[in-house]
Order: structure tokens, then C-alpha cells, then sequence
């Protein structure tokens, strides 16, 4: 009795899952270009602020939808198997940006040599579908 109510419980939620049978349903994870502003500060070893760059910087981000499902299982101590997949970078990609606005503690533009800052960043070189909390990547 018990094992025929299980099976119609999952006959039943694979029934009401819109997902499991969509048609045209897709995952849609992609690499998309975005631009972040960037704001760094320096200060000198009394802790004092010496000057602020920022830039306006073009980067890539992952950006989608990825299709995650619930599903009864007998095997599980909640009863429910879970997998949950999330839009996110298959690896990073680091490289050197330049901040050449660059100012002052009063405000005022820096030139020359103070008036630019050179610092790594990583963003998404690849983006897809992962399993949710999977840090491994």
C-alpha cells in the first residue's frame, strides 16, 4: 500500500511539474557583456587616504535561467530529491585593468603617474548550467 502511494505521488507531482514536460522549455545560461563601475582607494601606512580611481569597466557575467526539479524518492531522509541547477561561470578568466580617474583627498584630478591605477580582476570567461552551491568550479 504504502509503495503504491509513493508511485502515484510521483506519477502525480511529474504530472503537475510544467517544467519536466514543457515544450520549448529551455535552460538559457549565457557569457553577456556588462559594464561595472569600479571605485578604488589607497591609502598610506598611517591609514590616511591618498587618492580614489574609479572607471567605468566592461566585463562578462552569466546571466539565465537553468532548469532545477523536485522529485519524491524513498531514499531521501527529507522524501524529496532535489536538484537545483544554477546560471554560473565554468571558469574565470583574470586580467589587468587601468583606473585612470584618479583624485586626490580635496577632489582634484591626478596626472601623471598618481593619476592612474593599475589592478587585477576575474569575470566568467564561459557560463552554464551547474548544480546550485557546487563550489568546486
Amino acid at each position: 500500500m504504502w509503495s503504491l502511494w509513493i508511485w502515484a505521488a510521483a506519477v502525480a507531482m511529474v504530472a503537475m511539474n510544467p517544467c519536466a514536460h514543457a515544450k520549448g522549455y529551455r535552460a538559457e545560461c549565457e557569457t553577456l557583456p556588462s559594464t561595472v563601475h569600479v571605485s578604488k582607494e589607497e591609502y598610506d601606512e598611517a591609514g590616511r587616504l591618498l587618492r580614489t580611481c574609479e572607471e567605468d569597466l566592461a566585463v562578462n557575467k552569466c546571466e539565465g535561467a537553468c532548469l532545477s526539479k523536485v522529485q519524491p524518492s524513498v531514499n531521501t531522509p527529507s522524501g524529496f530529491l532535489k536538484d537545483c541547477r544554477c546560471c554560473r561561470e565554468t571558469h574565470l578568466r583574470s586580467r589587468e585593468v587601468i583606473l585612470t580617474h584618479c583624485y586626490d583627498v580635496d577632489g582634484n584630478r591626478l596626472t601623471g603617474e598618481k593619476g592612474q591605477l593599475s589592478l587585477k580582476l576575474s569575470e566568467p570567461a564561459d557560463c552554464q548550467c551547474a548544480k546550485c552551491g557546487d563550489s568546486t568550479r
